[in-house]
């Protein structure tokens, strides 16, 4: 799975919660991949959170259409980003980000280590370590982005911005509890949790064929 442009999975996502507000029957879709290095901020994130000069990025910055204030992608991180219809579910925020929390503590139970919630904050930590972020946009109840898991990623990119906003919890990886795990080892966990968590019945795409 190699590392994709940010901005040309979030015109997907754009495109499909489109006609998924056109459309109310249009299945629902999860993407799971790794994304090459980037930041992203949210709608209202503030860039007193980013240690260096955002004319000057020392990778691409993206501001975007979510909730929370910056963070940062790389290879050893999977994401998942979710387009669901929560009129399908529950119409409530709060649940969502709940449901996506525990989520991930079921994931990284399955492998034998014990995700937290802090009161007040959202996201997944590990012995102290922030290891999961959420960050969730939506239009008319369909959602769009989601969740990133580090796994074995390169952490030093999180050492030029102040991670969520949160200057004092330290950003961890899986990889460093569980050596040798890969973003491949974890793919099949975050894909069952979300048809469990979600009632989802996954098909994968059809390949595009190129002429």
């Amino acid at each position: 799975m190699d590392p994709m442009p940010f901005e040309m999975v979030w015109n997907w996502q754009r495109n499909w919660q489109s006609r998924l507000i056109e459309d109310p029957l249009y299945p629902q879709a999860v993407w799971l991949l790794q994304h090459q290095n980037c930041y992203t901020i949210g709608r209202g994130g503030s860039e007193r959170n980013l240690l260096f000069d955002s004319s000057k990025p020392p990778f691409d910055l993206f501001r975007i259409d979510r909730g929370g204030e910056v963070t940062h992608h790389a290879p050893g991180q999977l994401v998942a980003y979710s387009v669901l219809d929560l009129h399908r579910y529950k119409t409530d925020v709060d649940w969502y980000l709940r449901a996506l929390e525990n989520l991930l503590i079921d994931v990284i139970g399955s492998l034998g280590l014990q995700g937290e919630k802090l009161p007040g904050l959202t996201g997944i930590w590990v012995n102290g370590f922030k290891v999961a972020a959420i960050g969730i946009g939506g239009r008319r109840w369909i959602t769009q982005h989601g969740l990133a898991l580090n796994v074995d990623c390169d952490l030093s990119g999180f050492e030029q911005v102040i991670p969520c906003g949160l200057r004092k919890h330290e950003v961890g990886r899986l990889s460093t509890w569980l050596p040798g795990l890969t973003v491949s080892d974890v793919q099949p966990l975050i894909r069952k949790a979300f048809v469990n968590h979600f009632q989802l019945n996954w098909k994968q795409p059809k390949p595009v064929q190129v002429f």
